[in-house]
């Protein structure tokens, strides 16, 4: 099921995105609002999948939220409906999914939602982890993944229901994973950010992580915070 947030400070358009919205399968609307201010506060509390924005709204823009989106690395598409071509250039920047001219045809919109659902298809597929452990293979969702340490001859890697043991380097899985989520935070850990509670001072350079849903910590330099702090949070 795919979970959507709609914002358009016109309610005739809002109205209009949620005859159409409604209407699709597999599809549910998680919220619906025309202040881009409730929309952000739904963002940081709600799981959703999908924004379909209007761009020019008082206070805070359509563009706005999808920036905040892209540099908190959130796992949410944007599809851009407006009456303003101007924002076009400056939206791919953010890898919206797509930007769509008002006046617009029911089907122009239901197109879009349902391409985005083909591609979500294909990502889930390939945001999988294949770990060699001997003479098995053990897959797992790389969304899944807390940490992963390397220590002595081997790697671990946590998640919130196990920690699986393989003889890949962190080099190599470190080529699987190059999603914006995951980060080398030092020589012996790979973190994913989506998954940090906090960072506490071990040494002059460097911090130990901790993490949501579990109680084994990572470590990370300090070049790295400040990296994370500039670009991500």
């Amino acid at each position: 099921m795919m979970k959507v947030g709609l914002v358009d400070d016109r309610d005739f358009d809002l109205d209009k995105l949620n005859g159409i919205v409604a209407g699709i399968p597999d599809v549910e609307i998680v919220f619906s609002t025309t202040s881009a201010e409730e929309a952000y506060e739904q963002i940081k509390k709600e799981a959703i999948d999908l924004l379909i924005a209007d761009i020019e709204m008082p206070s805070l823009s359509g563009y706005e939220l999808a920036d905040i989106i892209h540099s908190h690395a959130l796992s949410i598409s944007v599809i851009f409906v407006t009456a303003n071509s101007g924002y076009a250039v400056h939206a791919f920047e953010l890898n919206v999914h797509d930007y769509i001219m008002k006046p617009y045809s029911k089907d122009r919109l239901i197109k879009s939602i349902e391409r985005l659902k083909e591609k979500t298809i294909s990502a889930e597929i390939a945001g999988r982890l294949y770990i060699k452990q001997k003479n098995d293979i053990h897959i797992i969702q790389k969304k899944d993944i807390i940490f992963i340490e390397r220590s002595g001859r081997s790697s671990t890697i946590y998640t919130k229901s196990e920690a699986i043991k393989t003889y890949q380097t962190l080099n190599e899985l470190e080529g699987e994973l190059r999603e914006r989520d995951f980060i080398r935070s030092h020589r012996s850990f790979i973190i994913n950010i989506h998954y940090v509670k906090n960072f506490s001072l071990y040494a002059k350079n460097s911090f130990v992580v901790s993490f949501e849903g579990i109680e084994e910590q990572a470590m990370i330099t300090k070049e790295k915070v400040d990296f994370l702090q500039e670009n991500y949070f």
